[in-house]
């Protein structure tokens, strides 16, 4: 009986470590874009991770795919927060961009006149419509 006790208290004790355990917090600042290929694979690796995301300063171009992969739950922003949103080089880089975004926010990018080679920047209040604060 004392050996069952012990163990059920042990088994209790570990599940509340698990859940108390803080998942990673990666900031983007200053992320000027790139290959949305190589961001597409950066953060679908995070994402499997759980990792948690800060966004405290520009996330343009090839940044934004990030919203494809990280839940809107796990994104948070700070007043210096923007997203750069426009058409990728290649057609199909962009659709890979377009596809990423939640319908809100193409909904957002659509009222601007829509991906266009000048970015279109989200900035505050906006992201505060679509994200937490940090």
């Amino acid at each position: 009986m004392l050996k069952a006790l012990f163990t059920g208290t042990t088994l209790f004790a570990a599940s509340l470590t698990a859940s108390t355990a803080v998942a990673e917090t990666i900031n983007v600042s200053d992320a000027h874009g790139g290959s949305v290929a190589a961001y597409s694979q950066r953060w679908k690796g995070l994402a499997a991770r759980g990792v948690n995301v800060r966004i405290v300063g520009k996330c343009q171009s090839a940044c934004t795919v990030l919203l494809g992969y990280i839940p809107r739950s796990r994104i948070c922003v700070t007043p210096a927060a923007s997203f750069g949103f426009h058409l990728a080089h290649r057609t199909d880089m962009t659709a890979v961009l377009w596809n990423a975004y939640a319908s809100d926010i193409r909904g957002w990018i659509k009222a601007r006149g829509g991906l266009e080679t000048e970015l279109k920047w989200m900035s505050a209040p906006d992201t505060y419509r679509y994200f937490h604060k940090c």
